[in-house]
């Protein structure tokens, strides 16, 4: 599939990479800050990066996902806000990733840095249908830890 990626910044390209697969095994390719200036994220706040990009997913059949970059969220407690990311086939508008720093320390962006991962996927829309009764399965309505520890 093609991906279009359109600059919103003239950095993109000269001074923050477009993104790419870093290697040919990746799933995901990373997703840069495109800052003028650091962006310090305090212990325990959030703070919205730019990364200077939009794209155009080529149909509805596929989404993009926003996901931390592991480093990141286990060496500095700095992950997207709201988990992950969801950029819907038809959204235009630049990519801005929501950070939060569940660290015991104040976390300082530079321009330029790694921020988090971009993953394109299929996506499969459901035909919603409203029933009385679910088929039964073994399991059930069995809840949080219903399987075992």
């Amino acid at each position: 599939m093609e991906l279009k990626i359109k600059a919103l910044s003239p950095k993109i390209g000269r001074e923050i990479p477009t993104p790419f697969y870093a290697t040919p095994g990746a799933a995901a390719m990373d997703l840069h800050a495109c800052t003028d200036t650091p962006v310090t994220i305090p212990a325990g706040g959030r703070a919205v990066i730019p990364t200077g990009i939009a794209i155009a997913l080529p149909s509805a059949d596929y989404v993009a996902l926003v996901f931390a970059r592991s480093g990141l969220g286990i060496k500095h407690g700095i992950a997207p806000a709201n988990c992950v990311g969801v950029i819907d086939s038809d959204y235009r508008g630049e990519i801005l990733v929501g950070l939060q720093n569940s660290g015991q320390e104040n976390y300082t962006i530079q321009p330029g840095d790694r921020i988090a991962q971009l993953m394109l996927t299929p996506v499969i829309q459901a035909q919603i249908s409203l029933v009385e009764e679910l088929p039964a399965t073994q399991r059930g309505a069995g809840g949080f830890g219903s399987t075992g520890t």
